[in-house]
């Protein structure tokens, strides 16, 4: 097992890694929209969104991956009224055949957001 560490994303804020590549897959830790500095984003579920899957893609991209060999994702939404807004930042950083999902409201999320994602990837 391989612990996986970026500046291009935010550091872990637990005990946790950014990402872990063990047996030909990356396992990439829950991602808020925290900026690389720890500054959180403001703004709607859009701009949150974005800055999800852009930590998303720099941490597999630190593991020699990328979100085109995403095969699955967890989703986690406070409110689910956000889900066509979050589907549409989503469905632009993923192209057919689109991973396997799970989208799941949650009471609250770390730091107050408002989405959090986390993903499987392949690692070669």
């Amino acid at each position: 097992m391989e612990a996986i560490r970026t500046n291009r994303a935010p550091q872990a804020i637990g005990p946790y890694s950014q990402a872990v590549r063990a047996g030909g897959l990356v396992f990439v830790s829950g991602q808020i929209p925290l900026r690389p500095d720890g500054t959180l984003a403001e703004g709607d579920i859009r701009t949150q969104t974005e800055l999800v899957m852009e930590n998303l893609k720099a941490i597999l991209e630190a593991a020699g991956s990328s979100l085109a060999r995403v095969v699955q994702t967890t989703c986690f939404l406070t409110d689910l009224e956000d889900f066509p807004l979050f589907n549409e930042v989503y469905a632009r950083y993923f192209s057919p055949p689109y991973p396997a999902r799970a989208t799941v409201a949650v009471k609250a999320l770390p730091k107050g957001v408002r989405v959090e994602v986390a993903c499987i990837a392949l690692a070669d």
